[in-house]
């Protein structure tokens, strides 16, 4: 159920997501602007609203962490998947930062960078019963990932 509060859980995510983010601002693939000025503006559009929308209603909605509920399986999850979204990074940290490192998949998941965070807000939305989380994660996915399953179409053509 949705409750307003300060969620602490909501600022360890967004953290996890921002720091690994703003170090990438200085490491950015090789070539990566190529990519970036083909980018659809619809879809720039969606991921910038659902950034947005994600990060407001993760960090306002109080999370009740019920360790003793079957539903804690979807927290347990989705903390994982925010593991995976951090060694993703570390090892994309140690590559030689080319594009195909940076979409290099992660345990056979696809575009890791961009399917795990958002994965693991859809999965931390299921755990709080939370529909306004779920359709933000939902806008976000579209426009990220589309974004991102852009690029890597264009990788795959070089």
């Amino acid at each position: 159920m949705f409750h307003f509060g300060f969620s602490y859980i909501g600022l360890i995510y967004l953290l996890m997501l921002f720091i690994p983010n703003i170090i990438w601002a200085k490491n950015q693939p090789r070539d990566y602007e190529k990519y970036a000025e083909n980018e659809s503006r619809v879809l720039q559009l969606i991921e910038r609203t659902g950034e947005v929308l994600c990060t407001c209603v993760v960090i306002i909605s109080a999370v009740d962490i019920r360790f003793h509920s079957v539903w804690s399986i979807w927290l347990l999850v989705s903390f994982l998947l925010m593991i995976l979204y951090e060694i993703y990074w570390i090892r994309y940290f140690r590559s030689e930062k080319h594009m195909s490192d940076f979409y290099r998949s992660i345990c056979k998941i696809p575009l890791a960078g961009a399917t795990l965070p958002v994965a693991a807000f859809l999965l931390l939305g299921v755990y709080e019963k939370n529909v306004f989380l779920i359709v933000s994660a939902i806008i976000l996915g579209i426009g990220h990932i589309g974004i991102h399953w852009g690029h890597y179409k264009e990788i795959l053509q070089v």
